[in-house]
C-alpha cells in the first residue's frame, strides 16, 4: 500500500488552558510543580476559578507534535477521542486547519463526561505544571483505531500520556499489530516520568516488543531504568530499541542507534514556557527522519524547534521553523 502519510499520531485529544502564576500560588491551590497530575472534572472547574488570565489553545501531547510536522509540510494524520461539544469540535476544526486528517468519531452528546482540557501553569522560571482532566480522551478503544490509516502512515506516533485510560492498552496493541503487519514503523515517547512509574513494565513490554524508536527525556528515561546512572540508561535502552532520542534540557540531546551514542547540543534560549518541547522536538525529528535526514540532523532540527517552542507561552512552535532551519543549515 502507498505510504500517503508520514506520520499518524494517536494520543490525548485535549485543549490547553494557560496561565501564568508564582510558586506561592502552585503551594496555595495544591499543584505539585513539574509534573503531570490527572484531576477530575470537579478540580478542574475549581482550578479554572482561581487562576488569572488565560489563553486556550487546541492541545494535547501528540497532537502537538502532529502540529509541528504539519506546520514543516509533513502529511499527517491524528486519532484522538472528544466529544460533541464545543470544545471537542474546536479540536476537530484544529487538527484539520493545519492540513492533518482526523476521523476519530465523536463521543455524543449525551456522553457524562466532556471534552478533556489541561490546566497548564507556568511559572517565571518557565516550568510547566500540568492538571489534566481527560474527560472522553481517556476512553480511545480499540474500536477508534483504522488499520488502512495505519497502513497508510511510514510512522505512527503513540503518546505515553493515553496509556491512562480502560481500554488505552488494546488500542495501542492494535495500532502497533496494524503497523507490524504494514511495514509501518512505530514511534512512542514515554511523556512524563510519573507516567513511566505508573506503566513501567507494561512500556518496557512494548519498546523490546514493538517499539522502532523511543523519544523520552532525562528523567523519564532514569525512571523507566530505575536508575541515577544516565549513561547506563542510555546503553540499556540502546540495547532494546533500533532508535532512542533522549531530551537532556539546555544540554541538548541524545541518539542512540547501532550501539553508539550521539550527543547533539542546543543553542541557549531564554525559558518564558517549557510547554511543549518535548513535543515539538518529537515532531521535528519525526519530520526530518521520513523526508530523508541522519539521525544527529534529526536531533538538531528537534533542538531548534523545541527552543522555539520555550521562547513563548504556548505549546505550539509561533515561529516559521523552515526558516529557522534554513538560517541555521539543517
Amino acid at each position: 500500500m502507498t505510504k500517503e502519510l508520514n506520520v499518524t499520531g494517536i494520543g490525548n485529544a485535549m485543549v490547553d488552558i494557560l496561565a501564568r502564576c508564582d510558586d506561592a500560588f502552585l503551594v496555595g491551590a495544591g499543584v505539585d510543580k513539574g509534573i503531570m497530575q490527572l484531576i477530575d472534572m470537579d478540580r478542574a472547574v475549581d482550578l479554572y476559578g482561581k487562576i488569572g488570565p488565560a489563553r486556550e489553545v487546541s492541545g494535547g501531547s501528540a497532537a502537538n507534535t502532529i502540529a509541528v510536522i504539519a506546520a514543516l509540510g509533513g502529511s499527517t494524520a491524528y486519532v484522538g477521542k472528544v466529544k460533541d461539544d464545543q470544545l471537542g469540535h474546536i479540536f476537530a476544526h484544529d487538527m484539520r486547519a493545519i492540513g492533518g486528517v482526523y476521523e476519530t468519531p465523536l463521543a455524543p452528546e449525551n456522553d457524562p463526561q466532556e471534552t478533556g482540557r489541561c490546566i497548564v501553569l507556568v511559572t517565571p522560571d518557565g516550568e510547566r505544571s500540568m492538571n489534566t482532566y481527560l474527560g472522553v480522551t481517556e476512553h480511545l478503544t480499540a474500536d477508534d483505531i483504522d488499520p488502512e490509516q495505519i497502513a497508510k502512515s511510514e510512522w505512527i506516533y503513540l503518546e505515553g500520556y493515553r496509556f491512562d485510560g480502560p481500554e488505552s492498552h488494546a488500542a495501542f496493541a492494535k495500532a502497533i499489530d496494524a503497523a507490524k503487519g504494514a511495514g509501518t514503523q512505530v514511534s512512542l515517547t514515554l511523556s512524563d516520568p510519573f507516567c513511566v512509574s505508573r506503566h513501567r513494565d507494561a512500556f518496557r513490554k512494548m519498546i523490546v516488543d514493538g517499539v522502532d524508536l523511543l523519544f523520552c527525556n532525562r528523567a523519564e528515561l532514569l525512571s523507566m531504568y530505575e536508575t541515577e546512572d544516565f549513561d547506563a540508561a542510555l546503553k540499556t535502552c540502546g540495547s532494546e530499541v533500533s532508535i532512542l532520542a533522549c531530551t537532556d534540557s539546555e544540554n541538548g540531546a541524545y541518539v542512540v542507534a547501532n550501539g553508539e551514542i550521539t550527543h547533539v547540543g542546543a543553542d541557549p534560549v531564554d525559558i518564558v514556557d517549557a510547554t511543549g518541547a518535548g513535543d515539538a522536538f518529537a515532531g521535528a525529528f519525526l519530520y526530518g527522519i521520513t523526508h530523508g535526514a541522519d539521525l544527529a540532523t534529526c536531533a538538531r532540527m528537534g533542538n531548534l524547534a523545541a527552543g522555539s517552542v520555550i521562547a513563548h507561552i504556548g505549546p505550539r512552535p509561533e515561529a516559521d521553523l523552515k526558516a529557522l532551519f534554513k538560517d541555521a543549515n539543517v
